[in-house]
């Protein structure tokens, strides 16, 4: 494995549509293990292929477990789906709910920056697996928000594209992004 670059703007695969994938071979397996491995080095939470200018509709996704300054804080049911991991192959949108609700978004491939955007509140994605297995599940919360910001990168959209009031939009130290909204969903730093 190996760790990879994760581009920024202007880098024009941010802004391109990714293609779709055919071949589930060896390439594919590598790929998904070095953004894994990317993707934990940068202390994400998800990452889209193009974010790592690779514009093929493949995204990781992995649900940090809250840590507890208690040892014993049994009390606290661990998030939806809290330590699993969604190595996914050409996400789609399959429905939405009519609600939307506003959250707090960073992007590690836009450093130094947070924001407040309207996301669906519940979704439901299509996908395959890596093996080319097909996959669907329904989302609500955080984690809705973070497929819908990954399938966003896939369509060459970022989160600030979605932000229309300079309000909304802060800084942040720089590799710090995604830390503000892990945080914002009430997990701890570090998580």
């Amino acid at each position: 494995m190996a760790q990879l670059q994760i581009v920024t703007p202007p880098h024009p695969v941010l802004r391109q549509k990714a293609r779709p994938v055919t071949d589930f071979g060896p390439e594919l397996q590598s790929l998904i293990d070095d953004m894994v491995e990317t993707m934990h080095a940068a202390q994400g939470v998800g990452l889209a292929a193009n974010q790592v200018a690779v514009p093929a509709q493949v995204i990781v996704v992995e649900m940090p477990v809250p840590q507890s300054d208690e040892p014993d804080a049994g009390s606290e049911p661990a998030p939806p789906h809290s330590g699993e991991r969604f190595t996914w192959v050409n996400p789609r949108l399959s429905w939405h709910s009519r609600s939307t609700v506003e959250g707090v978004e960073g992007c590690l491939s836009v450093p130094g920056v947070a924001g407040e955007v309207d996301r669906f509140e519940e979704i439901r994605v299509e996908a395959q697996d890596r093996h080319g297995s097909k996959v669907r599940m329904r989302f609500e919360g955080w984690l809705a928000r973070v497929f819908q910001h990954e399938i966003d990168h896939l369509n060459g959209v970022l989160y600030i594209d979605r932000i229309d009031d300079p309000e909304k939009i802060w800084q942040v130290k720089p590799g710090e992004e995604e830390q503000a909204e892990t945080e914002a969903v009430g997990y701890p730093a570090g998580s």
